[in-house]
């Protein structure tokens, strides 16, 4: 039966349904409006459960085979480890080699470079399709057009949006935890595999029919601090080792040396300061790439100048904004993900390092979440075009290699700012159409660049604010017309008709889809 589509706000063409589901087109920034109630779980009772609170099963397989898998159910796992995960590939493994089920659908908060393996388990039939974030070989494996199904790519926002909805009913969720007690309530800050936070699996111990928590430090009850409630939690089972913490690092979490990187990083500060936005009980958020980094080491060295502090930085932590927590330079950090061993361990010590989640900082359908109370918002992109839109997830060639993260939700801040190269590998970053729209021009307010800064339109007030700082502000049609000059223009990918992933926006309607690249 032929696919029908329908052009979505933004003027892309949106498959009417996806995986058999239907679709809402994105409508604009705060169109759309849910209906309906928050998904529930099925009732439970203590009737069912040890009297002891002893929920210790012998191994993974036992564990699923209690919480009854079968073919075509939805399992769910999260990233706190990054690219030193352990659980996931051994439990396809299991689900694979030892029970047997096929057709699951997998809902990871993301992937990474180390579940690679998993591509047999999609070419075999024991995964149909992902519903997460997806980086490196499972992305390229994906814009092959060899995933049976669609991808679907939410950001962490989106994801508890989309639990919290019953838009994705989890049945088993599989929950890392680096200490844990019988009773299943479960901590990442403590134990030989300590990543951090276990905030990315808020949304699936509250809202999935069966969860399993896996751990290599099972301890007496009570498991203090505990990020997840035993209350949520069906099954305990221990392993050997379920992440190696020093790999959450994952190659990101370093201040660039380019020459090029640093002086965006420093033109972001000037630009910053001269805008009135550093002052005093200010807040901010930056990423864990290089650039991000140096960014706020200049506004470290800003506010140290001035004599101010911040009033909380949002993370991703890192030894960077634990180092600022610790000379006093902020009063907290909200930590929404854990990017390093000195973040791990601030966490643990430090009462002002605070363990948050999606849905405080990110969950688009609630009474509001605090990404909107940032002052200064620092993202990348891999692409953005004339009109300010741009793309996380996709490459010039096409290419599907990264997932959104946090991205998304982070556009809601007062001023959102991107600093990305003018060009990477000889490709003009800025583009007369992006190849993959995942966020709306609208929301994204200055692109800092080596060769200068384009100020939004719609952002008269920093225009105004920035006239006479002497600062390389250009428009973002000069910055393109450079780029081309020194680059040439460069060619679109080529697709197929197949469509092979749908990114959703925050409100769970979909703002794009990616097609498999045509490969010569």
């Amino acid at each position: 039966m032929a696919v029908e589509f329908v052009k979505n706000a933004v003027g892309r063409m949106i498959p009417t349904e996806i995986n058999g589901k239907p679709v809402i087109p994105f409508q604009g920034v705060g169109k759309y409006r849910p209906t309906g109630r928050k998904y529930a779980p099925p009732v439970a009772t203590s009737a069912d459960y040890p009297s002891d609170g002893n929920k210790v099963l012998p191994d993974l397989k036992t564990a699923l085979l209690k919480a009854g898998i079968k073919d075509g159910m939805t399992i769910s796992t999260h990233h706190h480890f990054r690219n030193g995960d352990l659980l996931v590939n051994e439990l396809f493994r299991v689900i694979a080699e030892e029970i047997g089920t096929k057709d699951h659908v997998w809902f990871p908060s993301a992937s990474f470079p180390c579940h690679e393996p998993l591509i047999k388990y999609l070419e075999d039939g024991t995964i149909h399709h992902i519903e997460g974030s997806m980086n490196g070989p499972l992305g390229r494996f994906t814009s092959q057009g060899k995933m049976r199904g669609v991808g679907v790519l939410r950001s962490h926002g989106g994801r508890y949006q989309a639990v919290q909805d019953g838009e994705v009913q989890i049945d088993i969720a599989v929950i890392a935890a680096p200490e844990a007690d019988p009773f299943g309530n479960c901590n990442g800050v403590n134990g030989p595999s300590a990543c951090g936070l276990l905030g990315f699996a808020l949304a699936d111990s509250q809202y999935a029919h069966k969860v399993i928590v896996a751990t290599d430090n099972l301890i007496p009850f009570p498991c203090i601090p505990w990020q997840i409630h035993g209350n949520y939690v069906d099954y305990v089972v221990t392993m050997d080792k379920i992440g190696i913490p020093e790999k959450i690092v994952s190659g990101t979490t370093e201040v660039t040396k380019s020459p090029d990187r640093l002086y965006i990083a420093e033109l972001t500060g000037k630009f910053c300061e001269a805008a009135g936005l550093i002052k005093d009980g200010f807040s901010f958020q930056a990423g864990a790439g290089g650039t991000s980094l140096s960014i706020g080491i200049y506004f470290a060295e800003i506010m140290k100048q001035k004599g101010i502090k911040s009033r909380f930085v949002r993370g991703g932590s890192n030894k960077y904004l634990v180092r600022m927590l610790e000379e006093g330079l902020t009063d907290y950090i909200l930590d929404g993900q854990t990017f390093d061993l000195d973040g791990v361990r601030s966490m643990r010590e430090n009462p002002r390092h605070i363990n948050t989640s999606p849905f405080t900082s990110y969950n688009y359908h609630g009474k509001g979440n605090f990404a909107t109370l940032l002052d200064i918002v620092i993202l990348g992109a891999t692409e953005l075009d004339v009109h300010f839109n741009a793309n996380v997830v996709t490459h010039s060639d096409g290419y599907l290699l990264h997932g959104i993260g946090g991205w998304q939700n982070c556009l809601f801040g007062k001023t959102v700012i991107l600093p990305v190269p003018l060009f990477r590998d000889r490709i003009p970053v800025i583009r007369d159409e992006v190849t993959t729209i995942c966020g709306p021009g609208e929301l994204i307010d200055v692109v800092v660049t080596e060769r200068g800064i384009a100020i939004n339109p719609l952002r008269k007030d920093l225009i105004e604010a920035t006239k006479d700082s002497g600062l390389p502000i250009k428009t973002i049609q000069e910055l393109k017309a450079e780029a081309e000059k020194i680059c040439g223009k460069p060619q679109k990918p080529q697709f197929t008709e197949k469509v092979i992933a749908a990114i959703k926006w925050v409100d769970g309607t979909v703002i794009d889809v990616v097609r498999q690249v045509k490969e010569n």
